[in-house]
């Protein structure tokens, strides 16, 4: 690859040397890697937000990137290393749910459960396996090793109940997927969830047993400020949000809370 980027996410924080170490693995094994930081404050073991902030940011980096992230709150466990190909880049990481996400909106073409110890550290410590397993990989992929290499082809992965909408009895049921700082609330539906119930106007939604009717726009300035609306966000997702306030507070909604998507 000409100028390989690996980009990582992980929730360590930056107090600490564990992403400095990480850095130094692929760096060790090609210097002309360029590596970017998406970001190290994921909340400690929230493999959700690592989900969302992953999907949010993976669509705008060049063809051909490599997506490292370390959400595991599982190391050391039987839960898999995994890399995934898809019609775009690849993604390396825990098989705990957090590229899933990222990966399918970028159509996924291959699954590899990472065995081949040649493409590891010589010692595995049972508690950091993005330094001493993702990294690796990341950096020996970036120098051309094919990904069929890392081991064998898998067909199931862990897919968690945040990447899955479910259509029943003519309506959608997903939910909460993330809130973000000002106060926006993201839910896992998209705009084909909105076509599929030919949705144009006003958006309908049921959560913790409140019916929500919100005005369906493409700018949040569209309604006074203070008033509710509903708008597809930067990153493609259907979000609950209150002009120059704070819904989440409003409607006292937080992230896991099931949402119904209907057509009133």
């Amino acid at each position: 690859m000409l100028n390989p980027i690996v980009t990582l996410t992980t929730d360590f924080g930056l107090k600490d040397p564990y992403v400095a170490e990480m850095k130094a693995v692929i760096l060790s094994i090609n210097s002309n890697a360029v590596i970017v930081d998406i970001t190290h404050e994921i909340e400690k073991f929230n493999v959700q937000m690592g989900a969302y902030v992953l999907a949010s940011a993976s669509p705008y980096f060049p063809k051909g990137t490599i997506h490292v992230v370390v959400v595991d709150p599982g190391v050391g466990t039987r839960r898999r290393p995994i890399l995934i190909q898809t019609k775009r880049g690849f993604y390396i990481g825990p098989d705990n749910g957090v590229l899933v996400l990222a990966a399918k909106n970028q159509g996924i073409e291959h699954i590899y459960e990472i065995k081949n110890r040649k493409f590891m550290m010589p010692k595995i410590s049972n508690t950091f396996h993005g330094r001493d397993v993702f990294a690796p990989a990341a950096a020996h992929l970036t120098k051309g090793t094919q990904p069929s290499e890392f081991g064998p082809e898998i067909r199931e992965i862990v897919i968690p109940k945040f990447a899955k909408v479910v259509q029943r009895d003519g309506a959608f049921f997903g939910e909460v997927l993330h809130v973000d700082d000002f106060g926006n609330v993201i839910t896992n539906f998209r705009e084909k969830e909105l076509k599929a119930l030919r949705i144009r106007d006003m958006v309908s939604l049921e959560i913790k047993g409140a019916n929500l009717k919100l005005k369906l726009c493409k700018a949040y300035a569209e309604v006074g400020a203070q008033k509710p609306l509903a708008i597809i966000g930067s990153h493609n997702f259907l979000e609950i949000s209150i002009n120059q306030g704070n819904a989440a507070k409003t409607f006292k909604i937080e992230v896991g809370d099931e949402v119904k998507l209907y057509r009133s």
